[in-house]
């Protein structure tokens, strides 16, 4: 019995759109995820998603890192919503903040097991979260980048599982190994699985129709 919500929340001036989904039938209060999208937006792939962890037994919750409207299906704009969510480390973290506090507020929600998984931008921002110090017990990329400014301190608590496409031009194996040594350094619990023969974008079934080299779903993958 998955339930869905729309929610409408807010960081500074800023309006955001967050949609929560959660198994009805199920008691108890459970672990929260929540879902970061691509570089696309807060679409309908960040969506389905939470749907998925409902059905899983989790409580989804996919959030905005843009604002309310801001979806691309070009990669200009794509770029420059990223640009713009990215400039500003501070106000990044203060949206991702916001999207936790609304997760939290859900009554099916046990506050104290939180994760976040992301997708392409969306996994970048969810490893950047966890190497800031957020109190999360596991963070889970899908053809994310895995490169940054920041670096996982010693001590590094959350569970990582990254899932990255053996064939993605943009996520290479430099940027994979540069990721596997920061985290044998922090002494991070974590495990990288690379699929043969798939690309970027590897989870999103309208990949192949963005008009990006690179880009493609991977039904097996997925």
């Amino acid at each position: 019995e998955v339930k869905t919500k729309e929610i409408e929340y807010k960081q500074g001036d800023t309006t955001l759109q967050g949609f929560l989904a959660w198994d009805d039938a199920q008691k108890g209060k459970r672990p929260g995820v929540l879902v970061i999208h691509e570089w696309w937006g807060h679409n309908q792939h960040a969506r389905s998603q939470a749907r998925r962890l409902a059905e899983a037994g989790y409580v989804g919750f996919a959030l905005d890192m843009y604002g309310k409207g801001k979806v691309a299906t070009h990669p200009k704009d794509a770029q420059a919503f990223v640009a713009e969510a990215t400039k500003d480390p501070q106000v990044e973290k203060a949206r991702f903040d916001a999207a936790l506090a609304q997760l939290k507020k859900a009554p099916q929600v046990d506050g104290g097991k939180i994760a976040a998984i992301g997708y392409c931008f969306g996994g970048a921002v969810a490893l950047d979260m966890a190497r800031s110090g957020e109190a999360l017990a596991a963070v889970a990329t899908f053809h994310g980048s895995l490169g940054s400014k920041l670096t996982a301190k010693k001590g590094f608590k959350p569970r990582v599982l990254v899932m990255t496409g053996a064939d993605d031009p943009m996520i290479g194996a430099e940027q994979v190994e540069g990721f596997r040594k920061e985290m044998t350094a922090a002494g991070a619990r974590f495990e990288v699985i690379s699929y043969p023969g798939a690309k970027h974008g590897f989870t999103n079934p309208d990949a192949d129709k963005m008009g990006v080299p690179g880009l493609a779903y991977s039904a097996t993958a997925d």
